[in-house]
């Protein structure tokens, strides 16, 4: 008779690893939101001349 290692969690396996994976997720987003990114001071703008516009039907 051979011994057989159950290497499965069971039924709630898969529950536990999708739990985890979103628990995972909202941690990072949390500490990601937390960072204060640096915005910047003067406002950009462009002058963009008419002649380089195309008209493309």
């Amino acid at each position: 008779m051979q011994l057989h290692k159950k290497t499965s969690i069971g039924k709630y396996g898969f529950l536990i690893r999708v739990t985890l994976l979103f628990v995972f997720v909202f941690i990072v987003i949390v500490l990601i939101d937390q960072i204060d990114f640096p915005a910047p001071n003067k406002k950009i703008e462009k002058i963009i001349p008419n002649e380089n516009l195309k008209i493309v039907k």
